[in-house]
């Protein structure tokens, strides 16, 4: 069962495609967000997640206190459960429908036809997207991330790490179990 942690929306259930995703365990995401709300980096901020699946993390950071969150998904049926999931969210907290976007798009297509800036960029794509890809995209969001942005990755402890390009900065890597993950930031001139 996945579900929302914490926040206004905190102990919904969240639905989760039937195949085709792996989310991220509720130990991995209260880990991930604990570090993020210890760094003041939820609320008010303008959040994308990449390879969003039921739309979790976008979502848990919605009830933490972002502004709003952008999901893309290229399985038009895991778009469909991640737009229901926001729909949740947005009823709990009685927001807006425009504190919410799901996309239905390839990340790369997505980030090619996009003009955005973001504060807070999950990429949790599947463990067999391989690096080359991962490191295209985080290529893509040096243009899109805001001054001050982060960027959290998780990939299977099992790949080596990603070359981080030039405009940004690998802050720390953490493991947990089969998952590690990449804190990244915004390089400071």
């Amino acid at each position: 069962m996945t579900r929302i942690i914490a926040g206004f929306a905190g102990s919904r259930e969240l639905k989760v495609p039937a195949a085709g995703t792996r989310p991220t365990s509720d130990r991995v995401r209260e880990a991930v967000f604990g570090a993020l709300e210890a760094r003041d980096a939820i609320a008010g901020m303008r959040v994308l997640d990449l390879y969003a699946g039921s739309g979790a993390l976008a979502l848990e950071a919605l009830s933490r206190g972002a502004a709003n969150a952008t999901m893309v998904e290229k399985h038009p049926k895991a778009a469909a459960i991640a737009s229901s999931n926001a729909e949740l969210v947005r009823k709990a907290g009685n927001l807006d429908a425009s504190t919410t976007r799901v996309v239905t798009a390839s990340v790369a297509s997505f980030l090619t036809t996009t003009v955005g800036e973001y504060d807070l960029v999950f990429i949790d794509p599947p463990y067999d997207v391989d690096n080359t890809e991962v490191e295209h995209v985080l290529e893509a969001l040096v243009s899109m991330l805001a001054e001050y942005g982060e960027i959290v990755l998780e990939r299977s402890t099992r790949t080596p790490a990603p070359v981080i390009p030039f405009g940004l900065t690998l802050e720390k890597a953490k493991t947990y179990g089969e998952t590690t993950i990449y804190w990244i930031s915004a390089a400071s001139d």
